[in-house]
């Protein structure tokens, strides 16, 4: 009898351990997935900030080269195709692309003088990049957040319970060591070439200017 007694509240024992330890499990993992969900929604923030601005810079440039409608529209497709996902696997592909996008734009808006020094336009560059240093940020961020998920429900036996309880493994937001460089060009400093030509100018208008003064003579 007294044996009996003494399984019984071993076994009630193990079952209140276990019990604890699930809703310790389960509580942990909870607070985990807000992490992770307030990660992406601070993704989510930059992205839609950047949105916003695409159009505005793209109008910029097109005012000044028209001709240019594949880049254009290739930047509208992706800015659609990155609005229409909630998948940061996904979305990592579509950045690379979009990215990639941007940079030929600017390398595009590079060949209009008038274009790089519209204070506008320089404004838009400037706002852009802020954005993109936020978006790094962000992911960073969201990248620890689901590394510290995923490892607390794939660690023994957390992995156990997990599965039972509704929680997945998570997606990381990771892009290619290239992709992860902000969009940037800068206008501050005229090209090599340009300044070559400037030169070229001035030393013709001394000669010029020297021409005449021996005509006077």
């Amino acid at each position: 009898m007294e044996l009996t007694v003494i399984l019984l509240g071993c076994v009630g024992l193990a079952v209140v351990g276990l019990l604890a330890y699930v809703f310790v499990l389960y509580n942990g993992l909870v607070r985990l997935k807000v992490l992770v969900d307030e990660a992406w929604s601070g993704i989510d923030v930059q992205l839609k900030k950047r949105y916003d601005l695409i159009p505005n810079l793209v109008e910029s440039v097109k005012g000044y080269a028209k001709h240019e409608k594949d880049i254009f529209e290739k930047v509208a497709e992706l800015r659609t195709r990155s609005m229409g996902t909630n998948s940061p696997k996904e979305l990592a592909e579509i950045e690379g692309e979009f990215k990639s996008t941007l940079k030929t734009l600017f390398a595009v808006a590079e060949n209009y003088p008038q274009l790089r020094a519209n204070e506008n336009f320089l404004s838009l560059q400037n706002s852009l990049q802020t954005i993109e240093t936020e978006i790094e940020s962000a992911r960073r961020y969201y990248n620890g957040a689901v590394r510290d998920f995923n490892t607390k429900i794939q660690l023994f036996p957390g992995n156990l319970i997990a599965g039972m309880l509704g929680f997945k493994v998570r997606e990381f937001f990771e892009t290619s060591e290239e992709e992860k460089k902000n969009v940037k060009v800068d206008f501050s400093e005229e090209k090599p070439e340009e300044k070559q030509e400037v030169k070229k100018e001035e030393e013709k208008e001394v000669k010029e200017t020297e021409s005449h003064k021996e005509e006077k003579k």
